[in-house]
């Protein structure tokens, strides 16, 4: 693990220099995949963003409006077993009613790319969450509402607490999702503790290899043991597994695994950001959490422990039968919190 972490260390102190070039309708043939290979239901459109001073390549698609627009700004932030074409429903919900609808693929999925092999595959909360608002200010959109579930709920979380200025509104599944990890190695209770196999399993070189050698297979588990009530067939999970051959991809989750239990150094570009993480910050934007009450990850509560942390929710509310993929299986219930916090 210390050599590890050290080899991280030492290959996020190269920095890159700074872009912000716009290509729109790229051609994804540089980056290895062929337009024509991949089913996503938007055009996937691109931009060349420094964040920190490290480039990043960020696929993202941008629908417009099919009712009367009103201007307002929606980003959806998908999760780590998932990828950003699964937001098609809720997409189609929102773009109806007039909203504008970012959804990027994040780091390490999908055709996102980094622009620099020496570039450290940071997957951390502040990484993923300064990933947003960097996309945020190079289409120029001064204020969205946050929305998103397990990495992308956590990405949401981060940039309503540190830039409050440009969050309009947040819906989450799970509530509260900035981590602590000064306190993360104290453990869950049993079942808990089961759920979070996978967790565990990529804290070791096994793990790296495993995830390396079975992407899609562990993916495939986690989405059945996630979302027990979820019926999808393997040409749904195929056209999402696609996200999961990014060539970060393994180096991404597993960073985000090993930093979130404090057994991988973060890059020091976040180090600032990381620090005012750990003090789990309020959050003070209007805010909806939701659970689903079949989740098989994270069960279903009343919503009163994260309640503190949220000085303006307006609502936590259980979704009958929903798992941890709450989006994908409930779009409607999704799509009615987000159009309710932009309304507050």
């Amino acid at each position: 693990m210390l050599g590890i972490g050290a080899a991280l260390a030492i290959a996020s102190l190269l920095c890159l220099a700074p872009a912000a070039i716009a290509q729109q309708g790229a051609d994804l043939r540089p980056l290895g995949i062929a337009l024509e290979e991949i089913d996503y239901p938007y055009p996937v459109q691109f931009l060349d963003l420094s964040i920190e001073g490290q480039n990043l390549r960020m696929a993202y698609m941008d629908v417009a409006p099919t009712g009367p627009a009103n201007g307002k700004a929606v980003l959806l932030l998908h999760g780590k077993s998932f990828s950003g074409e699964y937001w098609a429903r809720v997409i189609r919900v929102l773009a109806a009613k007039g909203y504008r609808v970012i959804v990027p693929y994040l780091r390490g999925y999908g055709p996102t790319r980094f622009l620099d092999a020496k570039t450290l595959r940071s997957g951390e909360q502040a990484a993923i969450g300064a990933d947003l608002v960097a996309l945020m200010d190079a289409l120029k959109i001064q204020r969205a509402v946050f929305a998103g579930y397990d990495w992308g709920g956590r990405a949401a979380c981060v940039g309503a607490a540190l830039w409050p200025d440009r969050c309009a509104g947040l819906v989450t599944v799970n509530g509260y999702l900035i981590q602590d990890i000064a306190h993360a190695m104290a453990p869950s209770k049993p079942p808990r503790e089961v759920a979070y196999w996978y967790q565990y399993y990529f804290q070791i070189e096994r793990g790296r290899a495993g995830l390396a050698a079975n992407r899609r297979e562990i993916a495939q588990i986690l989405w059945r043991q996630w979302s027990p009530n979820w019926h999808f067939d393997d040409a749904a999970f195929d056209r999402t597994a696609v996200a999961f051959d990014n060539p970060d991809y393994v180096d991404v989750v597993i960073h985000s695994y090993r930093h979130r239990y404090g057994l991988a150094e973060g890059d020091p570009r976040y180090a600032d950001l990381e620090r005012r993480l750990a003090a789990q910050p309020v959050i003070a934007v209007p805010a909806i959490t939701l659970d689903g009450d079949a989740d098989g990850v994270n069960p279903a509560t009343d919503g009163s422990a994260h309640a503190a942390k949220f000085s303006r929710r307006l609502a936590h509310r259980i979704i009958p039968r929903a798992g941890h993929n709450l989006p994908q299986e409930e779009p409607e219930a999704f799509a009615a919190a987000v159009m309710e916090v932009m309304k507050a």
